[in-house]
């Protein structure tokens, strides 16, 4: 279960990047051109890799319960905040309130 922790270790900083981006985004602070791509591609890859690592996460408490001998916990609790942060942004975006003038 080394891979688990592997890529525990890897959302998470996937999530930071996340936030940082949404930061970025709200504050209007990008005026370079990479960092603003960067950001985006970090933002793009995070959307893949938080929702697969909790995958992993109920797939392995679903199977062998035990998911805290594999990841500690602080790890698990910053994963599933990135998620729902995750999920609230993509349905922030989405909403047809966001786009009106």
């Amino acid at each position: 279960m080394r891979w688990l922790l592997f890529l525990s270790r890897l959302s998470v900083v996937f999530g930071i990047l996340f936030l940082v981006y949404v930061l970025f985004l709200a504050m209007d602070w990008l005026g370079n051109p990479a960092i603003d791509s960067a950001l985006t591609t970090f933002y793009f890859i995070s959307m893949a890799v938080i929702p697969i690592v909790n995958l992993c996460y109920l797939v392995v408490f679903i199977f062998k319960r035990k998911l805290k001998a594999f990841v500690p916990l602080w790890l698990i609790l910053a994963n599933i905040f990135f998620f729902l942060f995750l999920i609230f942004f993509i349905f922030y975006l989405n909403d047809p309130y966001y786009h009106q003038s």
